[in-house]
């Protein structure tokens, strides 16, 4: 058998969520990617604790739906190993769609940037490949890409705050990935890295999100 795969160009669709509106009031604009099995619009609800007219939060939704069992929820995923490279470029090419519609970064107002989970490694490579300014960047309990090195972030603010959270009961971090995330994030924020360790598994800390 003599099997080829190729590759094809099309246009393609996606949604994003947002959760309360953006006003001249607004102080904040997060723009915060999920973990795998979320889908955006119920990932925002560990944002509504935040009050309502300061914050404007943009949520937006990973590619690739599945159903997972046993109860055949609906969640979804951003990148796999298989062809990480292409699979990233097309989230590059929607992540810059919703900047372009929501007028990202905002000129007047904070600009946050959370990644949970899956979502730390997008939300990472297209700050880099885009260089994206922020105010705070919130790296939360995920893996940071292998690839990117100091030089990716060296265009941010040093005045940018960068934050790396997770649980300390965490069941996907063994002591020796917990030891490879500390010094690949000290490697590429050396001078902003704030370490915050909770109590908990892997999960969101809406603690800090409310505190932050």
């Amino acid at each position: 058998m003599n099997s080829t795969e190729k590759d094809i160009s099309y246009t393609s669709y996606n949604s994003y969520s947002t959760l309360n509106n953006l006003t001249q009031d607004t102080q904040r604009v997060w723009f915060v990617c999920h973990g795998m099995g979320y889908l955006s619009r119920y990932f925002l609800k560990y944002f509504k604790g935040l009050n309502e007219q300061d914050n404007y939060i943009i949520a937006p939704q990973a590619p690739s739906k599945y159903y997972q069992q046993p109860k055949m929820y609906v969640g979804a995923n951003w990148l796999t190993r298989d062809n990480t490279l292409q699979g990233m470029g097309n989230i590059i090419n929607y992540f810059d769609a919703i900047f372009k519609n929501e007028s990202l970064p905002p000129k007047d107002k904070e600009f946050i940037v959370l990644g949970y989970s899956q979502g730390v490694s997008v939300a990472l490579r297209y700050l880099a490949k885009r260089q994206i300014q922020c105010d705070k960047l919130i790296i939360h309990s995920g893996g940071i890409p292998k690839e990117l090195e100091s030089q990716d972030f060296k265009y941010l603010n040093p005045n940018c705050k960068v934050y790396l959270v997770y649980g300390n009961n965490d069941e996907y971090l063994t002591e020796e990935r917990l030891k490879d995330e500390f010094e690949k994030a000290k490697a590429l924020f050396p001078e902003q890295l704030k370490v915050c360790p909770f109590e908990g598994n892997h999960m969101v800390n809406v603690d800090f999100i409310k505190n932050l």
